[in-house]
């Protein structure tokens, strides 16, 4: 592949995942959910574990720590997470969802599905593998 493939490609990339989360907060608004599609992704995470650390969690949803804590703290401050201190290392916290936070889960799932089907609308099922054996192969190898 030429450096000018190369930088076409990346380029759809990019602009491809910008334009998903772009339109998925787009929608988010619109349906008036009170959370953005970053702190869906940690509602997300936490819904799927039990107790998360910032670390873990952070590395599940690709932040970097300054600007989970943000997040963290504005999920907090809606009382949807919340901080409990480590068992083992009293220097550091546990996240979890609280009771409001698993209720705000399961009342948006179904309408984050929505959204999320529309990006994958006029697409059968062989693209979908296509297209996951190549977003794993580009993962893989950029893995150190």
């Amino acid at each position: 592949m030429t450096q000018e493939q190369f930088s076409k490609y990346s380029f759809l990339l990019d602009r491809t995942a910008r334009k998903v989360k772009q339109y998925a907060q787009q929608k988010f608004n619109l349906g008036d959910f009170d959370i953005t599609v970053d702190q869906w992704l940690v509602l997300k995470n936490l819904s799927e574990n039990e107790l998360l650390s910032q670390t873990e969690l952070a590395q599940l949803v690709f932040k970097d720590h300054p600007t989970l804590t943000r997040i963290i703290d504005i999920l907090c401050k809606k009382g949807y997470v919340e901080r409990v201190p480590h068992p083992q290392d009293r220097r550091s916290f546990q996240l979890h969802l609280t009771t409001i936070g698993v209720s705000k889960v399961k009342e948006l799932k179904p309408q984050i599905a929505q959204i999320r089907e529309k990006a994958w609308e006029n697409l059968n099922e062989q693209d979908f593998e296509e297209f996951k054996r190549i977003l794993n192969t580009i993962y893989t190898n950029l893995e150190e």
